[in-house]
């Protein structure tokens, strides 16, 4: 039975994205099987796994107004080695033709009941905001994976997204918790950095993760090549840190 994950911060622009493509890629090199859920109306997720969100007939869009299902829905990325369940622009009006249907934020959770036993992970990349789409995705995640960048304001968002987490929690999904912290775009040359990284160490324990994934130029290119970092350059720091990421994941679940 798979294991649901999302990953998620309300702040933007810390690499989310880049950490659930990645991730996904991660763990369909070291053998599992995983199902990718592309939650931004953006697409980025869907374009980063090599799948071109113009040309897709169904998304999951269709799949949360339930006018198609996720094995109907879905796509498989030859490159990248998992499949995506994509999103586009379309996924933007979902947010209002939802707030009025039954069961508004328990449609991907059921949705996914269908094929969870075929994947080891599902990985939903999230959006920014706490929308109903976040919703959906923390309604059915066994756990949420925190992407951070060891910075000041970081903390902050970090306090924010804490508090979700238990208000989700407490009403909608008991079984919701933090996975882990994991320290992105790193750079041990900064001070105020490595003294970040310590403090979340310091209030967060083994919450964690052991990898750190370090600032890369290999890492930043590849979106414009439609490729997870993994895939682009398998020798690159960045990737290499994924699938270190990647296992620890694998190892981590076994533990639960």
């Amino acid at each position: 039975m798979a294991k649901i994950f999302c990953i998620a911060n309300q702040k933007g622009g810390v690499g989310k994205t880049t950490t659930t493509v990645n991730l996904a890629a991660g763990l369909a090199k070291v053998g599992q099987r995983v199902l990718m859920v592309d939650l931004d109306p953006q697409g980025n997720a869907t374009m980063g796994s090599g799948v071109d969100k113009r040309k897709l007939e169904l998304t999951v869009y269709d799949v949360l107004l339930e006018s198609a299902s996720i094995a109907e829905a879905r796509v498989h990325s030859e490159k990248c080695g998992y499949d995506v369940l994509g999103a586009n622009r379309e996924l933007a009006g979902a947010e209002v033709e939802l707030v009025e249907v039954e069961r508004r934020e328990k449609r991907l959770k059921l949705a996914l009941e269908a094929v969870v036993a075929e994947y080891d992970f599902v990985l939903i990349d999230c959006p920014p905001s706490l929308s109903m789409l976040t919703l959906n995705g923390l309604c059915c995640a066994h756990g949420v994976i925190v992407p951070m960048q060891c910075e000041y304001f970081a903390l902050e968002g970090l306090t924010d997204l804490v508090n979700t987490i238990k208000q989700v929690h407490a009403n909608l999904n008991k079984d919701l918790a933090i996975i882990g912290l994991l320290r992105v775009m790193f750079d041990p040359r900064i001070t105020l950095q490595q003294q970040v990284s310590d403090q979340l160490k310091e209030h967060f324990g083994d919450k964690v993760f052991n990898t750190v994934i370090p600032r890369n130029v290999r890492l930043a290119e590849a979106p414009s090549y439609g490729l997870p970092g993994v895939v682009f350059d398998p020798s690159s720091k960045g990737a290499q840190a994924f699938v270190a990421f990647a296992e620890e994941m694998v190892q981590r679940i076994k533990a639960m």
